[in-house]
């Protein structure tokens, strides 16, 4: 898995986990940036997403929003997976 810096990654598909349909979730869901995630909850994101698309997406979306959070908040990069769990505490 690729390794982006934090501090000067400037588009979604550098993050790891996120590929362009990936991206493109998180743009309609209000994220254009990768430091525009900092603070956000993948929950509130994926209601969003739903919301806006009227369509309901897998939850393992919500774990791929948690990764870059995650991520872009000071984790290690990591599969995304690797959130399910954490997800299906609070889901």
């Amino acid at each position: 898995m690729k390794n982006p810096n934090r501090e000067t990654v400037s588009k979604l598909e550098h993050l790891p986990n996120i590929g362009k349909k990936m991206a493109n979730y998180l743009e309609i869901a209000d994220i254009k940036s990768p430091q525009s995630l900092i603070g956000k909850n993948a929950f509130d994101l994926y209601n969003k997403l739903c919301e806006k698309t009227g369509k309901q997406f897998d939850p393992c979306v919500i774990d791929v929003f948690m990764s870059v959070i995650d991520f872009m908040e000071g984790g290690e990069p990591c599969v995304w997976w690797e959130f399910t769990s954490e997800r299906k505490k609070f889901g």
